[in-house]
């Protein structure tokens, strides 16, 4: 369906598997928060849809897809003592800390579609501070063109500010980008940008959430040579 020159990711649950890195976040979060009162604790992993004893979370969970402003404001109610900006501020701190778990190796996949000349972005509901963190981390980080966050100035996904700000930057025709996420906000996103929509499996969604929303949904992002070998059908 034409030449891709460009490949923007969503971050957790594509570039890195969701429940493996975002289940210690939370865990530790509701802990920390609680001071350790496990009453405390357990209610604010229900507001943010998380099973505490499971350690997994439900697949409606507004962690997801939602920036981390949306999950303070869920887990506040419960936490008088503070106030939304420094929740925001704990969270996201909490957050670079947050260990990360590769979805693929990624030096190898990412430095393998630079090599084909392509723009490479992330777009992401968690923090750009947070982002940039985890990509340094991972060893990543100057692989990338762009790095866009909720808090980056262009808006949150599913609106498509983030994505337009991408193929605007590098003059990318956006019908040539493609937009690659694990969730039904990055397809969402991805329309409304004109963008061609990737869907992965390395998030809670599976294939039947993803297959009505997405152009083509790939198991993880290890599969974008092939898929990009074939022509991006």
């Amino acid at each position: 369906m034409g030449t891709i020159t460009g490949v923007l990711f969503d971050k957790d649950g594509t570039l890195f598997d969701f429940d493996a890195t975002w289940g210690a976040w939370a865990q530790g979060m509701a802990v920390e928060l609680a001071e350790g009162d496990p009453a405390l604790a357990a209610r604010l992993a229900t507001a943010i849809g998380f099973d505490l004893q499971a350690a997994r979370f439900e697949r409606a969970s507004p962690v997801i897809a939602g920036t981390v402003a949306e999950v303070a404001a869920l887990m506040l109610p419960l936490l008088p003592r503070h106030d939304l900006q420094s929740l925001v501020a704990t969270l996201d701190l909490g957050a670079q800390r947050a260990p990360q778990v590769p979805a693929a190796d990624l030096p190898a996949c990412l430095g393998g579609l630079k090599a084909r000349g392509l723009r490479l972005g992330v777009a992401t509901n968690d923090a750009e501070a947070s982002a940039r963190v985890h990509l340094q981390k991972a060893g990543v980080g100057a692989l990338f063109d762009y790095v866009a966050g909720y808090d980056s100035g262009h808006g949150a996904k599913p609106g498509a500010g983030p994505l337009l700000a991408f193929s605007a930057a590098f003059d990318l025709a956006p019908a040539t980008v493609a937009m690659v996420g694990d969730s039904l906000h990055d397809m969402a996103a991805a329309r409304a940008a004109g963008m061609r929509a990737v869907g992965v499996l390395s998030g809670p969604a599976t294939r039947a959430d993803l297959a009505g929303a997405a152009d083509v949904v790939l198991g993880t992002i290890a599969e974008l040579a092939d898929w990009l070998d074939a022509g991006a059908p």
